[in-house]
């Protein structure tokens, strides 16, 4: 099964922006907020951008706000103290720090021409990539169905919880399905729209009685995950034109 590609007509710049927030949104992830021109800093929802580490390394994090026309672009960002490049970043973006960015790149982007419900599926900080397009999505088809799942390992992981929360709370459209490896610590916030699951995010996808052929359908997290969620939405009908994401494009099956 493989992605149509949504390409955008933008090309990819280089750029000098600055940082101006660092917040931590979890014990390991932080978001950060960096501002530019804001005709260098648009991007479509859906895209990434690339951060210079230095003058051989670029790393890829997706972008976490919609298009806003004000240079202002949002990041999350997961930490790991142990590797290399993590502790680089962090110490990088401080605030009033000047960075090198690349953007934007990639082509798993929300078809504007669709009128199909959007099931997003994201685990970790693949979120930022599905918060981008709900926030497009609510100012450009503000009708349109959204089913967001956001896959973790244990409750604390869902560093937005409270934003999901009050998506499904707020817009009847919206449907907020949190799944978790591990029990959850407390309850999820009330509402008929928000749902948990304990187990594997594919697992549970495949339990889930979901007519996928209906949806267009975006993944964001790491290979082994996208890809065994695609072998259940291909076993369950989902229509390989209407499949998106990164991991297509950087890992593709052999």
């Amino acid at each position: 099964m493989s992605a149509r590609t949504l390409r955008e007509t933008a090309t990819c710049r280089t750029l000098t922006c600055q940082v101006t927030a660092v917040e931590d949104l979890s014990p390991d992830v932080f978001g950060v907020t960096l501002e530019g021109r804001a005709e260098a800093m648009a991007h479509a929802p859906g895209q990434y951008l690339e951060l210079q580490l230095d003058e051989s390394t670029w790393v890829p994090f997706s972008i976490a706000s919609a298009e806003k026309g004000d240079g202002v672009i949002e990041l999350h960002i997961q930490h790991w103290p142990e590797r290399d490049n993590s502790a680089r970043l962090r110490n990088l973006l401080q605030v009033a720090n000047q960075l090198t960015l690349r953007l934007p790149s990639g082509e798993c982007v929300v078809d504007r021409q669709s009128e199909r419900p959007l099931l997003l599926i994201a685990a970790g900080t693949g979120f930022s990539q599905m918060k981008a397009i709900i926030e497009a999505t609510l100012h450009d088809q503000p009708e349109r169905p959204i089913s967001l799942w956001w896959a973790v390992r244990e409750h604390r992981d869902l560093y937005a919880e409270s934003l999901a929360s009050e998506w499904a709370q707020r817009y009847p459209q919206i449907s907020f399905q949190a799944v978790t490896e591990f029990p959850l610590t407390e309850p999820l916030a009330s509402g008929e729209r928000i749902h948990h699951h304990q187990g594997r995010v594919d697992l549970v996808l495949e339990k889930s009685g979901l007519a996928f052929s209906d949806y267009d359908i975006y993944l964001s997290g790491s290979p082994g995950m996208v890809y065994a969620c695609l072998d259940v939405l291909e076993a369950k009908g989902a229509t390989a034109e209407r499949v998106f994401s990164d991991v297509f494009a950087y890992a593709p099956r052999p």
